[in-house]
């Protein structure tokens, strides 16, 4: 007979002072006031002596070492091991600066660690402590709230708007937890979209899916929190027909993500005691191109201009800096790493694996994870356990725009342009092993 799993939740509060600047789109912009408080919601599961933490940011995203000061926190307040704690973010740009990207503020290092990392340690402590026997549900429903964002124009251009033909991920996930006597305990509801609907609003906000927990929250009685898919070439499909607008776009969508919302909790119909839990460690590589020679890097010098006219541009700016990094590296004779070594945990209860990847991931690379996972619910987390930019599929970097010039730019040495195939591969696998762990 199967043992009993156990389920907690913590919650934080992790909203900022008005005055703090807001993450993302026009960058430097003061927060006026707070629409909806920002949080911090831990899931901890506990099943024969083995405890596990998964849990969600409402940020933009946390890059290292900051993650793992976070998760170092957890541990010590809650008892459960670094490497089984998962932490990814909800991606809203209506929140503080918590990562940095570049032409963007610096990032609120106040805030972080004076805010966030206490709260979080609090968060996942209050978990642990509530842990109770429970009982597991999932449902699932098709949702068109999210929409490919990589728009591309009569003249070949890519640009962020609505894609109604690209690629996205409609599946929305709700994996609910109960007492055997059907009191609540959370909700944990997943889908892939940039949580960016708000635009410029200068108002502290989850954004759209703010309004989607909320009504499941009070729909099911139980602390239900948003935890982000494959958001990088997808976003809110907003009816100005962009991805990007105001509050009051971001809230009516988030009307249609909460009646998707409820209706995949309301199709659950099979609640499951002594699901399973399971947490595996291992590694992913992501292999870069060789440095560019020094040719190649002074004729980019010369594309780009004048460094003098390129302050405060942004992003060209970061690409000259960048490029001035690959001159001295060659000049210097200084090594850059083959590759970048992710730490990878993945926690799964019965039929749902947790799976974070460190990128804003583009929706190709995690629609194939689940194809290939032996796992009923593969839900893939952009932004967990770290921040490392933009993950876009092979077939998309002859296409360009914003997020390929982001993987292709920003770096000393860039990723290979099979990456995504090397990590699909490398997932499935680990997701594999850990299928047959118990077998």
């Amino acid at each position: 007979m199967s043992s009993q799993l156990s389920v907690g939740v913590g919650r934080g509060d992790i909203t900022p002072e008005i005055g703090a600047i807001l993450q993302g789109y026009a960058p430097g912009r003061p927060a006026t006031s707070i629409h909806d408080h920002l949080h911090f919601t831990a899931f901890a599961f506990e099943q024969d002596g083995v405890r596990a933490i998964v849990a969600t940011a409402e940020l933009c995203q946390i890059g290292e070492p900051m993650m793992g000061k976070i998760r170092h926190a957890m541990e010590e307040s809650s008892g459960v091991p670094y490497d089984n704690i998962i932490v990814s973010s909800t991606h809203t740009h209506s929140g503080p600066v918590s990562w940095h990207t570049p032409g963007n503020y610096p990032v609120d290092y106040d805030y972080l660690y004076n805010k966030l990392v206490p709260e979080t340690a609090k968060a996942a402590a209050d978990a642990v402590s509530s842990l109770r026997p429970a009982v597991m549900g999932v449902g699932v429903t098709q949702s068109d709230v999210g929409v490919n964002r990589r728009e591309l124009t009569l003249d070949g251009k890519i640009i962020l708007g609505q894609d109604p033909e690209g690629s996205y991920d409609p599946t929305m996930t709700v994996v609910s937890f109960r007492e055997p006597d059907g009191k609540p305990i959370g909700n944990m509801i997943h889908y892939g979209a940039h949580n960016t609907g708000s635009g410029k609003n200068p108002e502290i906000t989850r954004d759209w899916s703010g309004v989607m927990i909320d009504r499941l929250e009070a729909e099911s009685g139980g602390v239900t929190a948003f935890f982000n898919g494959c958001e990088g070439d997808c976003g809110p499909r907003l009816a100005n027909g962009k991805t990007t607008g105001n509050l009051q776009l971001a809230l009516e969508l988030g009307g249609r993500a909460a009646i998707d919302a409820v209706r995949a909790w309301r199709s659950i119909r099979e609640w499951r005691p002594g699901c399973g839990l399971r947490v595996s460690t291992d590694r992913v590589d992501v292999f870069r191109k060789p440095l560019p020679t020094l040719e190649e890097s002074e004729a980019r010098l010369k594309e780009l201009g004048d460094p003098e006219k390129l302050k405060g541009t942004g992003l060209r700016e970061s690409e000259y800096k960048t490029v001035l990094e690959r001159i001295r590296a060659v000049k210097e004779n200084i090594e850059i790493p083959d590759s970048l070594e992710i730490a990878q945990t993945i926690v799964s209860v019965g039929p749902v694996a947790f799976l974070p990847i460190p990128f804003e991931t583009f929706s190709g690379i995690t629609l194939r994870i689940s194809r290939h996972s032996p796992f009923a619910h593969t839900l893939s987390l952009s932004n967990g356990n770290g921040a490392n930019g933009y993950f876009p599929t092979q077939d998309q970097l002859c296409r360009g725009g914003y997020e390929v010039w982001m993987f292709s730019s920003m770096r000393p040495r860039p990723f290979r342009d099979d990456s995504d195939q090397h990590y699909v591969t490398e997932s499935v696998k680990l997701l594999q092993k850990l299928f047959e762990a118990d077998k």
